[in-house]
């Protein structure tokens, strides 16, 4: 095991009093198990904490157990904690450095006065430029973690700096945030226990779950052992007696180890497990607590009971979703959605449970809405917008709150926008932006905050474009394109590139409505250079691979309307990255709509080429997949279909077939839908079928409307 970097000098001077010149640290072997660094303001806490962990014996069904932490011990011992191992020691500054290089873990025990302790965090800095951030446990004994980011509350943080902060292999401080693993330990002797069976199955490398149901049978056997010593000779009253006190005690375990796996799994493991897919083990672990509430009278459950279940049902219902099993999803929902509904009606004014309520709501909307019921999804988002405001108003300045209102407003926004009621979508997108750019402003480091402002400057750019306000949909993209470049130079998440590809393709739809070529050429530019970055970083993504083949394909357009012979090449990219995904099985709407675009771009090309049979054949494969396609939004989809039959009309009028072009233009005339509100693009492809058909005096009054937006009209 490599020697751990020396402490600063400054620190071993403040200990011992001058450090010794000259002395070479000797290498010791790992003798400790664990080092517990605190505040001795917080000794009480640390003496309890060490006790615990030095005391605690391993169930033996995990002895041996070969983890990634390595084998599973029989007991955690010793547990270094230098009041206690230095008292009388020569050099207190050397002695620390040498039971930091033989600790195998590192116990930060985390309050307020840990975090301005400065040996604490020098104790940290030591142990993280020698060790992964892995080796180091969080244990909150008060205040609350990164409450530093929050302005006025910068007292309460209980994070030191050095453990707020990612250490790279050379043992060099990031401005990468550290997500140490932390367990709490404020509240009741339970919760407290939770947090120390946290802390150990962190250091054992086993779930919390299967550590509570072990360490649970182990406390009632011997609880029976001792129960059934202390009953022998006792008369069948007495052992009555003792059956019952053993249901009473069996029922308060299950009803602890169920709420120490609601507590975990709505925290920690389902962090842990929804980012890498591990969606088997989620639903597991809900359905067992939802087997333990399936035997009790939902209502004879404690408030706390009832919030867990509905916890548990809201997980099991996001696996589902998850899935795609949105039936069952719903359902599940449906069912969670009840149990948090008489949790408020017990206490109103609780934000936490308004806040369970609200995110069951907010789900039976988002699904609603998925499947094309746009009225159920705008009443669920309505209300959910309700119970985020009246969070707000109970806890004005709890910014987790404050998000729920801005999430509220983005969702009512896109069911506005879905159905084309736009001056409404631009009020509520409009609103959820001032919202978001406020909290991104008290946390600019919060990369969910950046995100959310990321997506509140497209959807209101989008829906400006839509009422045909080109110029400021195009300030908005390119703020928002600014803001994600920013970003991109300061961070590793592959989020914002993911965002930015898809901004710069919309920036250039904008620019090519201005007549603007270069511009969007230069701008479907950038987005394939970025899809390449991603693709280099991940070649099995396909988000990255089908953005790549859009902006291929739509730069082929632009290069096509400049005569540039670039344009063929950038079809054959397109068109290959699309053939892939298809070619896979995939059927997802965007790479159906790739195909479409990629025959679209090669019967131009035969149509350039004065190849107009070549362009029949392409123009009509291309509108057997426009038929299929299915967005979710069927007026969308007829406009689509629209286009097709007006290109299949223009190759056959230049294959001499001028009858077959006039039925084609019929035909697109006849898909598109009465009554619409149209958005510029839209009102184009009406305008130039009109137009072919030779309806001037139809034609005319779109013209006009066209001209006044400056609306450049793009075949």
């Amino acid at each position: 095991m490599g020697e751990l970097t020396r402490l600063p000098t400054r620190y071993r001077a403040r200990k011992t009093g001058a450090a010794k010149a000259g002395r070479v640290p000797r290498k010791r072997r790992p003798r400790y198990f664990a080092f517990l660094s605190y505040s001795h303001r917080d000794k009480d806490l640390a003496e309890w904490l060490h006790k615990e962990i030095e005391k605690f014996r391993v169930p033996r069904a995990l002895v041996g157990r070969l983890t990634d932490n390595g084998a599973i011990p029989r007991r955690l011992t010793p547990v270094f904690r230098d009041e206690q191992e230095l008292a009388a020691a020569a050099d207190l500054g050397e002695e620390i450095e040498a039971a930091l290089e033989a600790s195998r873990y590192l116990i930060v025990l985390c309050s307020p006065d840990a975090a301005t302790s400065r040996w604490t965090n020098a104790e940290i800095e030591v142990f993280k430029k020698a060790r992964p951030d892995d080796n180091i446990l969080a244990a909150i004994a008060s205040g609350e973690p990164f409450a530093s980011d929050i302005a006025g509350r910068e007292d309460e943080e209980c994070f030191p700096p050095a453990l707020r902060h990612h250490y790279d292999r050379h043992g060099r401080a990031t401005a990468k945030r550290a997500e140490p693993l932390a367990a709490d330990l404020r509240g009741s002797e339970e919760v407290r226990r939770i947090g120390l069976l946290k802390l150990i199955a962190g250091m054992i490398g086993v779930g919390l779950d299967e550590l509570v149901q072990r360490e649970t049978r182990r406390r009632n056997r011997r609880f029976l052992w001792l129960a059934a010593a202390s009953v022998a000779g006792m008369t069948v009253t007495s052992g009555l007696a003792f059956t019952a006190i053993q249901a009473r005690d069996a029922a308060r375990d299950q009803r602890r180890e169920a709420e120490g796996l609601v507590a975990y799994m709505v925290g920690d493991l389902k962090d842990k497990l929804e980012p890498i897919g591990k969606l088997d083990a989620l639903d597991g672990v809900a359905s067992r607590v939802l087997e333990y509430y399936q035997k009790q009278d939902t209502a004879d459950l404690s408030d706390a009971a009832l919030l867990q279940r509905s916890r548990a049902l809201s997980i099991t219902a996001q696996v589902a979703y998850a899935r795609g099993n949105q039936v069952d999803a719903l359902k599940l929902y449906q069912e969670a959605i009840a149990g948090t509904e008489e949790a408020v009606r017990r206490n109103p004014d609780d934000p936490q449970r308004l806040f369970d309520h609200a995110q069951n709501v907010f789900w039976i909307g988002d699904i609603s809405r998925r499947g094309g019921q746009l009225g159920a999804a705008e009443a669920a988002y309505s209300k959910y917008k309700k119970l985020a405001d009246r969070m707000v108003s109970l806890q004005p300045d709890n910014l987790k709150w404050r998000m729920e209102t801005q999430y509220a407003e983005a969702n009512l926004g896109i069911v506005y926008y879905q159905q084309r009621r736009f001056a409404e979508a631009d009020r509520t997108f409009g609103q959820a932006l001032l919202t978001i750019q406020s909290l991104a402003a008290v946390e600019p480091r919060n990369s969910t905050y950046q995100k959310a402002l990321s997506d509140g400057l497209a959807w209101l750019a989008d829906t400006k474009r839509a009422e045909g306000q080109i110029d400021d949909a195009i300030a908005l993209r390119q703020r928002q394109i600014a803001q994600l470049t920013k970003l991109e130079a300061s961070s590793d998440d592959v989020d914002f590139t993911s965002r930015a590809i898809p901004a710069h393709q919309a920036l250039a739809l904008l620019f090519e409505s201005r007549g603007k070529m270069a511009a969007a050429e230069a701008e479907l530019r950038s987005a394939i250079a970025k899809a390449g970055h991603l693709n280099a970083v991940d070649s099995q993504n396909a988000s990255a691979k089908i953005l790549a083949a859009l902006a291929h394909l739509e730069l082929g357009k632009v290069l096509l309307a400049t005569n540039d012979p670039g344009a063929t090449g950038e079809m054959l990219t397109g068109c290959g990255l699309a053939s892939q995904l298809v070619a896979k099985g995939q059927t997802l709407f965007r790479w159906r709509f790739a195909q479409t675009e990629c025959f679209a771009l090669k019967a131009r090309l035969a149509l350039a080429g004065q190849s107009g049979e070549d362009a029949v054949q392409l123009a009509e494969r291309g509108l057997a997949v426009a038929r299929a396609l299915n967005s979710g939004d069927p007026t969308n989809d007829r406009y689509v279909l629209a286009s097709f039959q007006r290109l299949l009309g223009d190759a056959k009028l230049r294959a001499g077939d001028r009858a077959g072009a006039m039925a084609a233009w019929n035909s697109g005339l006849g898909a598109l839908p009465s009554g619409a509100v149209e958005r510029p693009w839209e009102l184009s492809g009406r305008y130039q079928l009109l137009h072919r058909l030779g309806r001037t005096k139809d034609a005319q009054p779109l013209a006009a409307r066209l001209a006044a937006l400056h609306y450049q009209v793009i075949d």
